[in-house]
């Protein structure tokens, strides 16, 4: 095998790639959305919500000792409370004092679109992008614990941040004198964080012991599907390779990933011990995180209301209980905000994890952080690809250099080969033997020029997901008339020069063996290249242009290293 067939079959598996990733999105997609006058008239009622783990029928007990709880535990709000709006140095954030639920939160830092106003809206209780983080408690004692549409109470209905304060708490009360319980949810904001913290302290004012449990969840709808068109190919691949869906993970399992078909197909149903559950897109996450050592029951669930599926992933903690006169709390943590990883980690082992790699994790991981180290050298996102790659290049260069070597000697060959092609044209095993022999003679290995390349490739591919999900590269500007490098270059200069570049590649690499028809698919890569890549974000056809010319430069001086040792030895 020769680099030329090696750089034919790579392209052709990446455009069947994203032929199969466009082909998954247009028409393997979640049913989308439907349209709803109001927010109430797609929220589901209690009836509709699925019963707790331990009421399921055939479902495995909850892992406490206490009984299970029999009350359905509550999807969406049946109706609006008063809203109660927070702000804070990076959210913006509404609780709905009907169940106690943070429906809307906006990450002040990330713009909708560049240089525009609108922020991020990353939870949402409107009928096109419903998403909201609700927590409560559930007792096995009749209306001793606040119901899906309890109404608590706020001492204000605004609080903001002040300058130089630390923490900002919003606390939100329910009571049963009835039963003597009273209920105090406690979100707590920390300045520069994008984790709530979130206290359920229960005072039992009554007679008789009570027991319950504590449960969090997110309810969210599928995302909109794109617009309907047969040339898939023409939208953003990097959409295509981007996760939107559940994840959760424990330290046994590790990640998982629950995709919105899966939620019926393969419902959650395990028992966790310092976990999280989450629901991911690009860029962005949401992550309920269950007080650790505590043990927590993960499950999800889907139901449809009015036509439109929710899809729900829920924790419920371990039973406790309260004697009367004493109260106890029950802490639970809330991630609302973009996928960096020193912050996903901070919050809770393992939450880095939903900057999701795939299969490169492992090299991914350590890239992404020699990527961040260099932007805090260049102080600009596309010097810091352009460093990266010239480090990888610099790493594998021995290798590097051994295959173009090869490649330089192939070349040399080349006329010979064709020579022996045309002799026994007709007779292949005798060609076959004839270009052994030559090999032999002259010391040349066409193989040799792939094995440092197949090395190689690994790492570049691990180098696709970081560039297309790291949030950092967002928005973010380069330089001339690169404004955005997760967004397509806007005149299509990077994938004309990196077709450009393909060529200057093809003169350079020896086609030894081709036939007229690979030939011809060959000298149409460049062009089928630059379409693709026309769609790709200008941050990674910049990674993509930087290795290329790098490996172009390098096979050209090696090439003339050798053309000039084996000039010197016939002199």
């Amino acid at each position: 095998m020769n680099q030329t067939r090696t750089f034919l079959l790579l392209g052709l598996l990446l455009v069947g790639y994203l032929l199969w990733t466009g082909w998954e999105q247009q028409f393997n997609v979640p049913a989308p959305s439907l349209p709803a006058t109001n927010a109430s008239a797609v929220a589901p009622q209690a009836s509709a919500i699925p019963a707790p783990v331990g009421s399921i029928p055939g479902a495995p007990a909850p892992s406490t000792k206490a009984a299970a709880p029999t009350t359905l535990l509550p999807g969406s709000g049946t109706a609006h409370g008063q809203r109660i709006a927070v702000h804070t140095d990076l959210l913006d954030v509404t609780l709905d004092t009907s169940g106690g639920a943070l429906v809307q939160a906006r990450l002040l830092k990330y713009a909708v679109a560049p240089e525009e106003a609108p922020r991020v809206k990353l939870l949402d209780d409107s009928a096109s992008h419903y998403l909201v983080a609700q927590s409560g408690l559930v007792s096995n004692i009749s209306g001793a614990a606040p119901a899906v549409d309890a109404q608590f109470k706020s001492a204000q209905s605004s609080y903001t941040m002040a300058a130089g304060q630390k923490q900002l708490a919003v606390d939100l009360t329910w009571s049963d004198p009835a039963q003597g319980i009273e209920v105090t949810k406690q979100y707590t904001f920390t300045r520069g964080s994008y984790v709530v913290r979130v206290q359920e302290q229960v005072r039992n004012l009554g007679k008789t012991p009570w027991t319950g449990n504590a449960w969090t969840q997110l309810v969210r709808t599928a995302p909109a599907a794109p617009p309907a068109s047969h040339f898939f190919f023409l939208h953003d691949p990097s959409e295509y390779y981007s996760f939107t869906g559940g994840s959760w993970y424990s330290p046994q399992d590790k990640f998982n990933k629950l995709a919105f078909d899966e939620f019926a197909k393969t419902p959650l149903m395990r028992t966790v011990q310092d976990g999280w559950i989450a629901f991911v897109q690009r860029y962005f996450v949401a992550a309920w995180i269950p007080a650790r050592d505590g043990g927590a029951q993960f499950s999800s669930a889907t139901f449809d209301v009015g036509g439109v599926p929710h899809y729900l992933l829920r924790s419920i903690g371990p039973a406790f209980s309260v004697a009367p006169g004493a109260s106890a709390t029950q802490s639970m943590s809330l991630f609302i905000g973009p996928k960096l990883e020193h912050a996903l980690s901070a919050a809770a082992p393992g939450l880095e994890l939903s900057v999701d790699y795939g299969i490169f994790t492992v090299i991914s991981q350590p890239l992404h952080w020699v990527l961040v180290q260099l932007h805090r050298i260049t102080h600009n996102w596309g010097l810091a690809i352009i460093l990266l790659v010239l480090l990888i290049k610099a790493a594998f260069y021995w290798l590097s250099d051994k295959q173009y070597r090869s490649f330089a000697k192939m070349r040399k060959l080349t006329p010979r080969i064709k020579a022996l092609q045309a002799r026994y044209a007709d007779d292949k095993p005798k060609m076959q033997q004839a270009m052994m022999e030559l090999y032999q003679k002259e010391k040349a290995n066409p193989v040799a020029g792939c094995l440092p390349m197949l090395v190689q490739i690994p790492v570049f591919f691990a180098l696709y997901p970081v560039l297309i999900e790291s949030v950092e590269l967002r928005q973010a500007p380069f330089a001339l008339w690169i404004h955005n490098l997760s967004a397509p270059d806007p005149y299509y200069v990077l994938p004309v020069l990196y077709a450009a570049v393909m060529l200057a590649q093809q003169m350079l690499t020896p086609a030894v063996g081709m036939d007229p028809t690979q030939a011809k698919i060959m000298k149409a890569m460049p062009i089928l290249m630059a379409f693709f890549f026309a769609q790709f974000p200008a941050g990674l056809v910049l990674y993509y242009i930087t290795n290329s010319v790098l490996g172009l430069l390098q096979q050209w001086y090696v090439t003339r290293q050798v053309m000039r040792a084996e000039t010197a030895k016939t002199d």
